[in-house]
């Protein structure tokens, strides 16, 4: 004899993969977004162009375009995104214990 509660419902993993594809989906229509934004700064002789997802595409200064100071930007961004992931993965993991 099997007793169920009343208005409980069996857990159904391939519901919870369907969720999973819509979110990745989503994620990802919206980083596709944010590519094609593009937000500038200027501030006395610099001017910085960045895309909606953090990527650097220039850096200028005093009108002279700096790629090495581009790649610096966008390697230091990268590594901070990095830890950010490592640190929210920590955090999924102890709420799923």
């Amino acid at each position: 004899m099997t007793l169920r509660r009343k208005g409980a419902s069996m857990f159904n993993p391939f519901k919870a993969l369907g969720d999973v594809n819509a979110m990745r989906q989503q994620a990802m229509q919206i980083q596709s977004a944010l590519e094609k934004e593009e937000f500038e700064v200027v501030q006395g002789n610099v001017r910085i162009l960045i895309s909606g997802n953090q990527n650097v595409k220039v850096v200028e200064i005093d009108g002279v375009a700096n790629e090495d100071v581009r790649r610096a930007l966008n390697d230091a961004i990268k590594k901070s995104q990095q830890a950010a992931a490592m640190k929210l993965a920590e955090l999924s993991k102890n709420f799923q214990q």
